[in-house]
């Protein structure tokens, strides 16, 4: 199951993306535009959480499929290496909410100060090179208006969105004894908005305490 819903989130959001920048306008004044461009980022999200999920090799069973799904899914999302988000990702649960941790800011907790680090910490020279590379050849055939608002802009949200339920709101201080020992909050039970605003990632002290649980059965452990 792991792997259908993994190459089914990855199928949906290239073709969705194609179908955009191929045949939808940048029009202001359309409804239709922004909830083209909001149900973008929500599946950037989707693509980033489908490697995620491959990093705990909860995609498949088999350690080489999960290598090769979140490989391809991290690049999609933005360029990203696979293997470095692996390292940052695995000192973040094992030093939440410290010095240690990769995904902390221990100097401020404002929200885009934080942001910005955490975004600065993930990207390297040869991500912004194969980004700036693409945007450049696919603006040969797509206007870059529409790559703006249908394929930079999105994964931006994207990144805001994972940030706040993922990171920010479960890992900030002040830091409670309830969040220990993982330094990690919870969202209220509600299944609807869990999904809806980070495909159950809000619900982070539980991603944490049972880390090898597919993000589609995380909601079983509220």
């Amino acid at each position: 199951m792991g792997v259908l819903i993994a190459i089914s989130i990855i199928i949906i959001w290239l073709s969705h993306l194609t179908y955009i920048l191929t045949s939808v306008s940048v029009d202001f004044a359309s409804p239709m535009f922004y909830i083209h461009l909001l149900f973008q980022a929500y599946l950037y999200t989707g693509l980033f959480i489908t490697g995620h999920d491959a990093m705990h090799q909860t995609v498949s069973r088999n350690k080489k499929l999960n290598r090769v799904i979140g490989t391809v899914a991290t690049f999609l999302y933005a360029g990203l290496s696979y293997k470095r988000l692996i390292t940052n990702h695995f000192k973040h649960h094992r030093y939440p909410g410290t010095e240690e941790d990769p995904d902390f800011n221990m100097k401020s907790q404002n929200f885009f100060v934080w942001w910005s680090s955490f975004m600065i910490r993930y990207a390297t020279i040869p991500q912004l090179l194969v980004m700036a590379i693409a945007f450049n050849i696919l603006k040969i055939w797509i206007p870059e208006i529409s790559l703006w608002f249908f394929w930079v802009i999105p994964a931006l949200l994207s990144s805001l969105q994972l940030f706040f339920f993922g990171t920010y709101l479960p890992h900030r201080k002040p830091h409670d004894h309830e969040m220990e020992p993982h330094k990690a909050r919870t969202q209220k039970k509600n299944h609807l908005w869990a999904m809806l605003s980070c495909y159950f990632f809000g619900y982070n002290f539980e991603h944490h305490d049972a880390p090898h649980t597919p993000w589609w059965q995380l909601y079983k452990t509220k």
